[in-house]
C-alpha cells in the first residue's frame, strides 16, 4: 500500500477530534488503540480498509464536515490543565466544558497551575495541531506583576538571553506597564513557552514574580469581558478567519452558528484587512 493511500495513525485520531496528535502518540504507546484487532504501534500508517479502535470504541472517519469550534477560556489560578484530577484534587480546566458527543476538547498548550489567563480549547485536531507546532512560529503575550523594576541592563538581558541550566532563555519583547509602590507590571512576549520560563528569568535577575496571566495567543486575545474561570465560544467569523490564517480548508457549514459579538482576534499579520493571499 502506497504511502499516499494511507495516513499516520495519531494525525487519524487527532482529526477526529479524540485530542492533539502528541496525545494521540502517548494513547498508542499505552496500547489503547488497535488496528485490525492488533495492538497499534508509533509511526504506523492506515488506510481506508482498516479497522481503528480507541479505548475498545471503533473510530470510523468523519465525513470532514463537523463543526469546527473554538473556545476561549480565562483560567483561574489554582487550576490545572490535566483531563484528570491530581492527587490533590485540585480542579482541571476540562470540568467546566461543555460535553462533546464522540469527541474531545483539546487543549491548545498549557498553564501550570499557577498561572492563569488565556486558554484555548477546540474540536479540530489540525487546528490545535498548526496552533503548537514550532514551525508556524505563534508568540504569546504575558502580563507579569513583579516585586521592583527592571533596570536597562537587565532588560536588556532578558532580550538578549538569560542562561538557565545551560538553555538560553530570551524574551522576544518586553514592555513597561505600570505600577505603584513595590509592584510593577511588565508585558512578556515568548515564541515558546519552557515551563516556568517567565518566573525562572526573572528570580536569576533578582525580581520576584507575584502574578502571571497569559493575555494573548499569536492573533486571539483575552476578551477584556470574559471572567476569570469563564469561558466562552469564538465566533463563526472568527473561527473561519482563524483557520485561514492557519491555512486550513473550512467551509461555511463546518462553522459553528455562534451568535456574533465582540471579535476576539487582533488586527496580526494574516488576519483581518491584513490577510494575505
Amino acid at each position: 500500500m502506497s504511502d499516499q493511500s494511507t495516513q499516520k495513525l495519531q494525525k487519524f485520531l487527532a482529526d477526529q477530534g479524540l485530542g492533539s496528535r502528541r496525545e494521540m502518540e502517548r494513547c498508542i504507546l499505552d496500547g489503547r488503540v488497535t488496528v485490525n484487532g492488533k495492538i497499534a504501534h508509533q509511526g504506523q500508517r492506515i488506510g481506508e480498509s482498516d479497522r481503528v479502535e480507541f479505548n475498545g470504541k471503533r473510530i470510523t472517519k468523519t465525513d470532514g464536515s463537523k463543526k469546527v469550534r473554538v473556545l476561549i477560556m480565562n483560567k483561574a489560578p489554582g487550576q490545572i490543565v490535566s483531563r484528570k484530577r491530581d492527587s490533590q484534587h485540585r480542579v482541571t480546566v476540562f470540568d467546566q466544558l461543555p460535553k462533546l458527543a464522540n469527541q474531545r476538547w483539546i487543549s491548545v498548550g498549557r498553564l501550570d497551575v499557577a498561572t492563569s489567563g488565556l486558554l484555548l480549547f477546540t474540536n479540530h485536531g489540525l487546528l490545535a495541531h498548526r496552533l503548537m507546532h514550532p514551525s508556524f512560529v505563534i508568540d504569546r503575550e504575558y502580563a507579569v506583576r513583579v516585586f521592583g523594576t527592571l533596570t536597562e541592563e537587565q532588560r536588556k538581558a532578558c532580550l538578549d538571553g538569560v542562561e538557565l541550566e545551560g538553555i538560553l532563555h530570551r524574551f522576544s519583547d518586553i514592555q513597561y506597564y505600570g505600577g505603584t509602590g513595590s509592584n510593577h507590571w511588565y508585558h512578556v512576549v515568548l515564541m515558546e513557552g519552557r515551563n516556568r520560563e517567565i518566573r525562572r528569568v526573572f528570580e536569576r535577575l533578582g525580581l520576584t514574580v507575584s502574578r502571571l496571566k497569559r493575555v494573548r495567543f499569536g492573533p486571539v486575545i483575552l476578551p477584556t469581558r470574559l471572567r476569570t474561570g469563564k469561558f466562552l465560544e469564538v465566533s463563526s467569523a472568527d473561527v473561519g478567519a482563524l483557520a485561514q490564517w492557519l491555512k486550513i480548508e473550512v467551509s461555511t457549514t463546518m462553522l459553528p452558528k455562534v451568535k456574533e459579538c465582540d471579535s476576539c482576534l487582533i488586527d496580526y499579520p494574516g488576519i483581518g484587512k491584513y490577510q494575505t493571499e
